[in-house]
């Protein structure tokens, strides 16, 4: 990088082209939404058979183009923006050492160097005569050439020379930065060039996590001019920081953190689940390239005497390969059956009129069983929210196992049947798994613990969702909490965390199957006791109930079915522990009822 060069240098070309990436990135995203949540939404809606079938995986194929599009051009913009940041801090600082030169009567050649003028004290009847320097200091580290520099200056007679000097090696700083940036930016900007096809691999979006992470090491200075959201913020605050950001700023920030914006209570819900899925794709690419290298199982069993039965002794190939692999493959097999499912509920779209889905959390190996939040519907603007809270054995490896689809599957029922009862107003249910859920009943959903650390989570999303609401809209849902077994000790503590009377976070509490919520009186949870609803079933039910009374989950072996807890009970047609969201079911109408604020159509015990 040359004076001549860098003069000319216009950062604003650069920004402008920055804002070009970011227009495409946004372009990106709102015809990958498109893609997915009206055309596809709308084939699954109308149209079956082999040819919607196939037009829909071509549909998918494109939209995973768009997604990757959004993701490289995202990385773009801000690396252009990193790139203008630091040239134009060279830049201003090559003019400031030439204009002070010039305020001092030196002149400033092409290459650089400083012509300074006569100046001083008369020796043998002559001013001492001017000259010309150039930079001796190969930079700020080179502190031999700086420290000789300033010697000469000292002792020479003309006090010009010293002045020369300091602007000579304030335009070679300045060179020499932005020589470093352009440098540093010309590769990863190459880097961020897309291969040649129209095929998105994992290989792709595993190379768009590694590009990030070369953009964020590389744009730390200009980054560090955005302010990060308040440490151990809280949702208001969060919302507060995201309103105080411009646009760009925002796309910036999403294009290096969307991991940390995804978890971030309190923002809006298109911005957490665009953070999440990107987040989601890399990971899962990540998964299946890590799965792929595994070496193929070997035949487990030793052949026996009769060919139609194995002996039932395992060979050494299997044994020297499971010692290797085993426990690895395991993982990642049980995360990505997770990932597959959250996806599969992205694919589901439209199915039966199924509203958008939005990932509002997503950690494949967060607290132990992983992190999902997935909600039906956008929470921000809707009339109704309900929060499902699933109980033991709850991970990330079967949040959608089953013909019922799981945990994600109850969310979906409670969201049809609510909105079947509330047609003219919008719904949003959301299943929520943030919290190291019990992997065993005995000894593990005996103990408090679990629901002591996952109680003060629900409650800040919980809080997060009511900021995120008021600011999209104004004012807050009518919102309930839904716990299931040990998932209702969860919802029982956070409801202990804080004032549900002044955040208005919550306005009524439903308890299936619960063991108990550590507060023994319905008003202990902050609603009144006639917003307080609680269902069992039956006798295998029963055991997970009296159980928790009697390991103290219920304060004063008290539990929510109890008349005395002081709550409403209702029916429940619930064939066992699990049945509260049988398909048709009284126990999954009785929700929707409360769901939609339509109390009096709940049926009593």
């Amino acid at each position: 990088m040359d004076l001549t060069t860098l003069k000319a240098f216009k950062p604003a070309d650069f920004e402008d082209a920055a804002d070009g990436y970011r227009a495409t990135a946004q372009m990106a995203t709102a015809v990958k939404d498109t893609v997915d949540n009206q055309i596809c939404a709308g084939i699954r809606e109308q149209l079956k058979g082999n040819a919607a079938d196939a037009a829909v995986g071509a549909l998918r194929e494109l939209s995973k183009n768009f997604h990757y599009t959004q993701s490289e051009c995202g990385l773009a913009s801000t690396a252009l923006n990193a790139f203008a940041f630091e040239m134009a801090a060279a830049k201003r600082k090559l003019h400031a050492a030439i204009e002070d030169a010039r305020a001092n009567n030196c002149t400033v050649d092409a290459n650089g160097a400083v012509t300074y003028p006569p100046g001083g004290k008369e020796q043998d009847g002559k001013v001492p005569a001017g000259g010309t320097v150039r930079s001796g200091a190969g930079g700020p580290e080179d502190s031999t050439a700086a420290a000789l520099d300033r010697q000469a200056a000292a002792i020479h007679p003309n006090p010009n020379f010293g002045k020369a000097s300091q602007y000579a090696d304030r335009i070679a700083d300045a060179l020499r930065e932005a020589t470093e940036a352009d440098a540093k930016w010309a590769p990863k900007l190459r880097a961020l060039k897309a291969d040649d096809d129209l095929v998105v691999s994992d290989r792709d979006w595993v190379d768009t996590k590694e590009d990030r992470d070369g953009v964020l090491r590389g744009a730390d200075a200009y980054l560090d001019t955005i302010a990060p959201p308040p440490k151990g913020g809280t949702p208001g605050q969060n919302v507060e920081w995201w309103n105080s950001l411009g646009p760009e700023q925002r796309a910036d920030y999403l294009a290096v953190h969307p991991g940390a914006l995804g978890a971030l209570n309190g923002l809006p819900a298109d911005i957490r689940d665009e953070a999440n899925r990107m987040v989601l794709a890399q990971t899962k690419a990540a998964y299946q390239l890590e799965l792929s290298s595994i070496p193929p199982e070997p035949t487990k069993y030793q052949p026996s005497l009769n060919a139609s039965w194995p002996s039932g002794m395992t060979t050494a190939e299997w044994r020297d390969w499971n010692s290797k692999y085993g426990d690895q493959k395991a993982r990642l097999e049980n995360v990505m059956n997770g990932m597959r499912d959250i996806q599969d509920r992205f694919d589901r779209t439209g199915e039966g009129g199924l509203p958008e889905a939005y990932l509002l959390g997503f950690d494949p190996t967060g607290l132990g069983d992983g992190k999902v939040i997935l909600a039906n519907g956008n929470p921000d603007v809707a009339d109704h929210v309900a929060v499902y809270v699933p109980g033991t054995h709850a991970g990330i490896e079967d949040i959608g196992d089953g013909d019922d689809r799981g945990e994600l599957g109850r969310a979906e029922r409670l969201w049809n049947r609510s909105t079947a009862m509330s047609p003219t107003e919008s719904v949003s249910t959301i299943t929520w798994l943030d919290y190291n859920a019990p992997d065993s009943v005995i000894p593990e959903a005996t103990r408090g613990t679990y629901a002591g650390e996952g109680g003060p989570r629900l409650y800040d999303f919980l809080q997060g969702n009511r900021a995120a609401q008021e600011n999209a809209v104004g004012t807050a849902a009518h919102t309930t909490a839904i716990g299931h077994s040990y998932g209702s000790t969860v919802v029982g503590v956070a409801a202990q965390s804080g004032s549900w009377q002044d955040s208005k976070a919550v306005d009524d509490f439903v308890f299936a199957g619960s063991p108990g919520v550590q507060a023994d009186r319905a008003l202990d949870l902050g609603v009144g006791a006639d917003h307080v609803w609680a269902m069992g079933g039956p006798w295998d039910d029963q055991g997970v109930r009296q159980g928790g009374r009697l390991v103290g989950l219920g304060d004063n072996g008290i539990i929510p079915t109890d008349m005395r807890f002081g709550g409403n009970v209702m029916k429940s047609d619930s064939d066992g522990h699990s049945g509260f969201w049988d398909e048709n079911s009284q126990s999954l109408r009785n929700q929707a009822a409360v769901i939609t604020g339509r109390h009096q159509k709940v049926e009593l015990e």
